[in-house]
Formats: structure tokens, sequence, C-alpha cells
């Protein structure tokens, strides 16, 4: 199941609002679409070869797959917030970005019933086990750079195209189950190694590849 949150909305009021803050400068307003999610964005071009922008991108996923051998229903949480920095090439759409992500991904895993489940190389009766539960976390604030294109119409509307990195850092990982098993010290062993092999899996999640498409509108 796909959602898209009112947040969005929010984000993109807030950035109108500060629009009279620039009114004598050249203030950009666009909604973009890309491995982020969907957001808006606002940019201030004082100098046409630089320009700032701040934007909000979220975007709920929800799957059903087998991670470390156990079969989960997976939410993935797309939820940030930015601020860039774009240097344009001369004569030339292209630009270089960096900037700085309020980073709210998440990832989170809930088994699936089954009489028998498989932990850490134990095979264990589900019922016993009860529920696992997982959630993936990665740093609160996560360093950004790529490059994108810039193309503007009668400098009113801009089409924008973004490639780059979010890097998020090493996965934080927890594991827990419900069953009665839950106290007991040999399967708690067991689920130790169970969240490293999850931890293993989710590894290559801290390079998250960032590619985008975006519209804008030129306000003032």
């Amino acid at each position: 199941m796909k959602r898209f949150s009112p947040k969005i909305l929010l984000a993109s009021a807030l950035l109108l609002a500060s629009g009279g803050a620039f009114a004598d400068h050249n203030l950009w307003m666009g909604v973009k679409a890309g491995t982020l999610g969907f957001g808006v964005e606002g940019a201030w071009r004082p100098i046409p070869w630089f320009d700032v922008r701040v934007g909000a991108n979220q975007f709920s996923y929800d799957e059903t797959g087998s991670q470390a051998g156990v079969n989960y229903d997976a939410d993935l949480s797309l939820d940030t917030i930015y601020g860039t920095a774009n240097f344009r090439f001369p004569l030339s759409p292209m630009r270089f970005t960096v900037g700085l992500h309020s980073n709210g991904n998440e990832l989170q895993l809930v088994s699936q019933e089954a009489e028998t489940i498989e932990i850490g190389g134990i095979v264990y009766p589900g019922d016993q086990v009860g529920t696992l539960n997982s959630v993936t976390s990665f740093s609160d604030s996560s360093p950004y750079a790529g490059i994108g294109f810039d193309f503007d119409l009668f400098d009113k509307v801009g089409l924008n195209l973004d490639l780059g990195v979010l890097w998020q850092g090493d996965p934080d990982v927890t594991l827990d189950a419900s069953g009665p098993l839950a106290g007991d010290p040999i399967f708690q062993d067991a689920l130790e190694q169970e969240r490293q092999e999850l931890v293993a899996e989710v590894e290559d999640y801290k390079a998250w590849p960032v590619v985008s498409l975006g519209f804008t509108y030129q306000f003032l």
C-alpha cells in the first residue's frame, strides 16, 4: 500500500508563506518525485550561478518478503527534510549540489504467522516465538552530494533532474519477539544472531541512491 502524507502539504504551505521574505529576489517553487518519495521544494536564486533550496520528501511503501530467512510484512517509510547549496556551471544547465537531510527514513518488519521459525540457525515453534518485530533506522542528519540539471523556459517554468547519493550511515537495527521464549538466554543469543543477519541485509541502505524529477515555477 502506498501513502502520501499531508505533511507534504503543510511543508508546501510553509514554503509559500516564506515567499514574502524574498520578494526582491528570484524565488522558485515546485513539486518533485523520485527515490526519496514525493516532495515540495523552494529555491532562492540570488545570483545566476548559485541558489539555495529547501524542501521535504515523504512516501510509504508496504511489501511482503523474506529477510534473513524469515517471512515479514515490511513497511518502508521515507521521510526527509533538507537544505542544499547549488553551484551552476557557466553556460550550462548542469550544477553541483551539496546539502544536509533531516533523515526519518525507517524500515519496519513484522513477521508473518508460521508453524515453525528458524532463528539463528535453530528451528523454533512459531507459537513459542510469537511475533518478531524489527525497526531499521539511520543517522538523524545525513549529508547529500550529487549533480543536477535545471532547464528554464521563459524564466518562469522549470524542469529539474537530480542524481546523487544520500549517505545515511550504518543502519541501527532492533529485533525482538513477543512469545514465551523472549526471556530465554539461549533464544536471546539466537535472536541476536538473527539481528546481525538483518544488519548485513540492510547494509546497502546506508548509501541511498537519489534520482528525482521536479517541476518548478517562478513566483517572484
